[in-house]
């Protein structure tokens, strides 16, 4: 199950309260204090991991707490202190604190670390009491409090290449073609649930992510459809390729599908409004195909592609032009 947005409730562990004893030992008068320090209670810490694409783990599970730290002992034995409890998470998730709204950190790049609950600080021994003046100290610290707090943690989803289009436009067929990856496929709308990753071979040292994004309706800037489920993840495609299906099954005009795309990126963002695009019509094996490609073109002043997933015509071609896009640097954001 992919999970793009959790809320959990993280605590860390209380540290060790210090010891109070003193030595007992046959034909040893006086032995003084020795009394040993608690130890540290544990972090909560989260962690980018490559290996996780979902919050799924995270959704099963709403309350997450470390250890405490062990308390000290005689004999000036100090306490354990807990290990941290380590929470991975998806490269691109984005931790808000729930209950201010604001955000704590972005953990973009594998290996990315947040400590969101600081483990408390263990106690000290009335052995750290001891001085000339105060031969048979009799206090110790008890252990630091725990820290709990509830955080909100949002996946966006990071790739050099976004595909965009409205629902059937060829996405997940496409994605399917280039990489290895294994999206659902059928001849319905909103097919994709969610986005889909696949990893793009260009030769043997380079190549790239690309995102299958849920297909995006009129209004979804305002929730409608997809909505937000769907803008949240283009933020992060560095390149997007606008697919247009020549011959929607609603009986929709594609020149006009195109431009309310457009409009809903423009709407959410004015920088996702700018992003670099290739407009690609699919479908090249259908009559209407040149037809729309060639009123697009017209339209925008600029190339536009025609593919076919089915038969590969055209691949080579939209490979090559997204590689000259990523080699010009046209995936940054």
């Amino acid at each position: 199950m992919f999970v793009d947005e959790v809320e959990i409730h993280v605590e860390s562990g209380k540290g060790g309260d210090g010891c109070v004893s003193f030595r007992r030992e046959k034909y040893v008068p006086r032995g003084g204090p020795d009394g040993g320090d608690g130890g540290n209670g544990g972090s909560v810490v989260l962690t980018a991991s490559q290996g996780v694409d979902s919050l799924s783990a995270l959704a099963h599970r709403k309350h997450w707490k470390a250890k405490n730290g062990r308390p000290g002992g005689g004999a000036q034995r100090h306490g354990r202190s807990a290990d941290d409890l380590i929470i991975p998470v998806p490269p691109g998730t984005v931790v808000f604190d729930a209950k201010h709204g604001h955000v704590l950190k972005d953990l973009t790049a594998d290996g990315d670390r947040l400590v969101v609950a600081v483990g408390g600080k263990g106690g000290k021994g009335n052995t750290r009491f001891k001085s000339a003046t105060n031969q048979a100290p009799r206090q110790a610290t008890p252990g630091g409090k725990s820290q709990a707090r509830t955080i909100r943690l949002e996946l966006k989803v990071i790739a050099q290449v976004g595909l965009v289009g409205r629902p059937n436009a060829g996405k997940s067929t496409l994605l399917s073609r280039l990489s290895r990856a294994r999206p659902k496929i059928a001849a319905y709308p909103f097919t994709t649930k969610y986005p889909n990753l696949g990893r793009v071979q260009i030769d043997r040292n380079r190549s790239f992510i690309m995102a299958d994004i849920p297909g995006l309706i009129e209004g979804a800037h305002a929730g409608a459809g997809l909505g937000h489920e769907f803008l949240r993840h283009i933020e992060r495609a560095g390149i997007l390729i606008h697919l247009v299906e020549p011959a929607p099954t609603d009986g929709s005009q594609p020149l006009p599908n195109y431009r309310a795309i457009r409009c809903e990126l423009e709407k959410h963002s004015e920088e996702l409004g700018r992003r670099t695009e290739i407009v690609v019509v699919t479908k090249a094996d259908l009559p209407e195909a040149e037809r729309v490609r060639d009123e697009l073109a017209a339209e925008l002043g600029r190339p536009v592609l025609l593919i076919s997933a089915v038969t590969g015509s055209g691949l080579n071609e939209l490979l090559g032009t997204i590689t000259t896009k990523l080699d010009t640097g046209a995936e940054s954001w």
